[in-house]
């Protein structure tokens, strides 16, 4: 799986192969089933992604097809990542490889848990979410992009208009969502607000 290279920071686009997944209600149950949130950590979670599908399908699956392995946008259809909470399914999403989705609509916690880790998730119409799908399905290895701070998808040598609500995408130009990297950013400015807590200072070592 892709793990080098986690989002950080201010994320302006999202450029890789396009990966098509249709249909509609996909839930965190299928994205990862619910055996594997029994894991300490997330690491491994990228080789289940979509376990059951995938054993299912026997090698056809999107994410078992050679074409696709070095794909990084996930195009989907409505409703993707309902059912339960769990982080654990953009977890895996994004150690499988993904780094950005677009679709036609989103279960709200889904798409909160695929900000905080820096996973822009962008709609757009139905009618344009097949014509994006038809495209990629028919140009494997497609060239996309996601450009947030322009608002538009690029697939191939076409382009869509992509919708984001403000709040999410402030954070994700800003790099407001990277929680993590601002505390590393202001290292001086933590250290002296450190010294002028009276619970943290001139305690003596018994």
């Amino acid at each position: 799986m892709k793990e080098s290279s986690f989002p950080a920071g201010i994320i302006e686009k999202v450029k890789g192969v396009g990966l098509v997944l249709k249909g509609n209600d996909i839930d965190t149950d299928r994205i990862i089933p619910a055996r594997f949130l029994k894991c300490v950590n997330f690491d491994a979670l990228g080789e289940q992604v979509f376990a059951d599908d995938r054993n299912e399908l026997k090698g056809s699956h999107p994410f078992d097809k050679l074409s696709n392995k070095d794909a990084s946008i996930l195009i989907v259809n409505d409703n993707f990542g309902c059912g339960s909470s769990r982080e654990h399914a953009p977890q895996a999403l994004m150690r499988w490889g993904i780094r950005g989705i677009i679709g036609q609509s989103f279960a709200e916690i889904f798409f909160g848990n695929c900000l905080a880790l820096g996973i822009p998730c962008t709609t757009t119409s139905e009618e344009n979410i097949k014509e994006i799908q038809d495209i990629v399905n028919q140009n494997q290895q497609c060239h996309c992009e996601i450009d947030l701070k322009y608002k538009k998808f690029i697939g191939g040598l076409k382009s869509w208009p992509i919708e984001i609500d403000n709040g999410p995408l402030e954070m994700l130009l800003t790099g407001q969502w990277d929680a993590t990297s601002q505390l590393i950013s202001q290292k001086i400015a933590l250290k002296k607000i450190i010294k002028t807590l009276p619970y943290l200072n001139g305690f003596e070592a018994k």
